[in-house]
């Protein structure tokens, strides 16, 4: 059982929650989750099966969307509705400055993760130092808000949908329109939509699950390797060339029998045989670059999924 299985998060539950509830019932321990969703919030949490751990990284690496309700008027330590008040304001921007803070947050941008999340400092979690009442210096990460269309407003609630980067808090977003704002708000409500090509019309509930578990056909639910990568470039290879692979030597572009997308410099490559992927690798150059330079030019393996190309050879180790 190999695979991803998207999960529609209920509310109150920790994505650690989601993991351990379906280790029990898949009865599988190699389970885990790619990217953290709070308690709070509801949506699309990925879950990765067996050898799926494998690339839980890779998918981080996707962008998200999220429909969220912003509340104003107010701020707390925790920067949703969860926290403890720490200002109100009686300031009531209008729509149309709304509308123009909202708009100009679209863009590359510096965040400070909020000291309620899980982000390290000298190996300590944040939120764990907030819980004793510290504060700790945090550096700020650059992220991108690659769209913004907000809903609706209505009294002091603003619902709007965003795409952004990786490593984006909505929280803080959120936070930080109010600061603009003059008015203070914090995040009421928040719903991950979709993650990389996974989108919530694809989410399963945990009772899905059960029920699926329980008829014997949760294999039918559960998603590729390659579906949950498929944004990814391609290499097809031969077996002898797979095989080479599968032990780390890294992939002569000479040795390409066909590409599948266009790779760019520094990014990632699925190394597929017989249309399945054996492993992951990076690229020091471009699409163009690399079928220029033939032979001379390799794709470095980073990850190896199969234990050897034989496997794939006949098609009997699918990932799925």
């Amino acid at each position: 059982m190999d695979g991803f299985l998207i999960i529609n998060k209920p509310p109150d539950w920790t994505s650690h929650d989601v993991v351990a509830k379906l280790r029990g019932l898949l009865r599988e321990t190699r389970v885990g989750h790619t990217g953290t969703l709070d308690p709070m919030a509801i949506g699309v949490l990925p879950i990765c099966i067996g050898r799926a751990t494998k690339v839980a990284n890779y998918l981080l690496e996707t962008d998200k969307d999220y429909r969220v309700v912003m509340r104003l008027g107010a701020t707390t330590d925790t920067q949703d509705g969860t926290g403890r008040v720490l200002t109100r304001s009686d300031a009531r921007p209008s729509s149309d400055e709304i509308l123009r803070v909202l708009n100009g947050m679209v863009g590359t941008q510096t965040q400070i993760p909020p000291m309620y999340s899980a982000v390290k400092v000298d190996g300590e979690p944040l939120y764990k130092a907030a819980r004793e009442g510290r504060v700790v210096e945090r550096k700020p990460r650059t992220v991108t808000i690659a769209r913004l269309d907000v809903l609706g407003i209505a009294d002091d609630e603003v619902t709007f949908d965003v795409t952004c980067s990786k490593g984006t808090y909505i929280r803080t977003l959120c936070a930080d329109a109010g600061e603009r704002l003059g008015a203070g708000a914090y995040m009421q409500a928040l719903e991950r939509r979709r993650v990389g090509s996974f989108g919530i019309d694809r989410a399963l509930s945990l009772a899905d699950v059960e029920a699926a578990v329980r008829n014997g056909t949760i294999g039918e639910r559960i998603f590729s390797i390659d579906e949950a990568l498929a944004e990814v470039p391609a290499a097809e290879v031969d077996e002898v060339t797979a095989e080479r692979v599968c032990h780390g030597v890294p992939l002569q572009c000479s040795r390409v029998a066909s590409w599948t997308g266009a790779c760019r410099a520094g990014g990632l490559v699925r190394i597929r045989s017989h249309g399945v992927t054996i492993a992951l690798g990076t690229t020091p150059l471009d699409h163009a670059q690399l079928t220029a330079r033939g032979a001379t030019a390799v794709i470095t393996v980073d990850r190896v999924l199969r234990d050897g190309a034989s496997k794939v050879a006949g098609g009997r180790d699918r990932l799925r």
